[in-house]
């Protein structure tokens, strides 16, 4: 019997788990079991085409930004690039800017946040929802080696060249974060669980995260 069988007992609202991970730590595959085991939604690339839908943007300028090709490389973001939630009409100039793609996304996870419980893969949604008083936030990592290993199983490379992609991906992803959030990627202090899938498993990790959920919302 998991925690959510006496939701209306327990008084929770809809929570949100959110999963940053390093590539190549099986944190995608974490949060969909997690999202399985529990019942609830899961969410990765679909946000993109939704946020697509709402705002009749083409989703290829989505997946552009989702891919780095955008982002300015800032390692600092500037002021105006952190998110604040402003949405930016059609026939404004700013309409299909970097931060404008960002904010829809946005849009689309608050607002998915009041409907449902689901477990969400990257996306800065950590600091999108950090209001939120149901949100739980984890990030999985693994040692380097262990990462490049995993990487090797899916997708055909050289060692040397899963090492520079891997490096290059992460990379990505953490100026991604620091542009629209002013905040480093891999700091623990932005996450309320931070797990080693290395040590834990994936089945391991899943399991950290409902018994810190079970803590933590036991009273609500």
């Amino acid at each position: 019997k998991h925690i959510w069988e006496n939701k209306e007992e327990i008084g929770m609202k809809q929570v949100v788990i959110t999963i940053a991970r390093q590539y190549g730590s099986g944190g995608r595959t974490v949060g969909k079991m997690l999202a399985e085991r529990l019942g609830i939604s899961f969410y990765d690339k679909q946000i993109i085409q939704m946020a697509s839908d709402e705002s009749g943007i083409d989703v290829k300028l989505f997946g552009k930004v989702e891919e780095g090709d955008k982002v300015k490389g800032s390692l600092f973001g500037n002021k105006e690039s952190i998110y604040k939630g402003n949405l930016h009409q059609p026939g404004s100039k700013e309409f299909i800017s970097d931060e404008n793609l960002f904010n829809y996304q946005a849009k689309i996870l608050k607002e998915l946040a009041e409907q449902e419980s689901y477990v969400v893969i990257g996306r800065c949604a950590d600091f999108i929802l950090r209001d939120n008083p149901n949100v739980v936030s984890v990030f999985i990592h693994a040692p380097f080696d262990y990462c490049v290993d995993r990487g090797l199983e899916k997708q055909s490379m050289t060692r040397a060249q899963m090492e520079k992609y891997i490096q290059k991906t992460d990379k990505q992803k953490g100026d991604y974060y620091m542009y629209h959030t002013g905040q480093h990627w891999s700091d623990a202090r932005n996450y309320d669980l931070c797990l080693d899938s290395s040590k834990l498993g994936f089945e391991g990790c899943v399991e950290a995260i409902k018994a810190y959920m079970a803590v933590r919302f036991k009273e609500q």
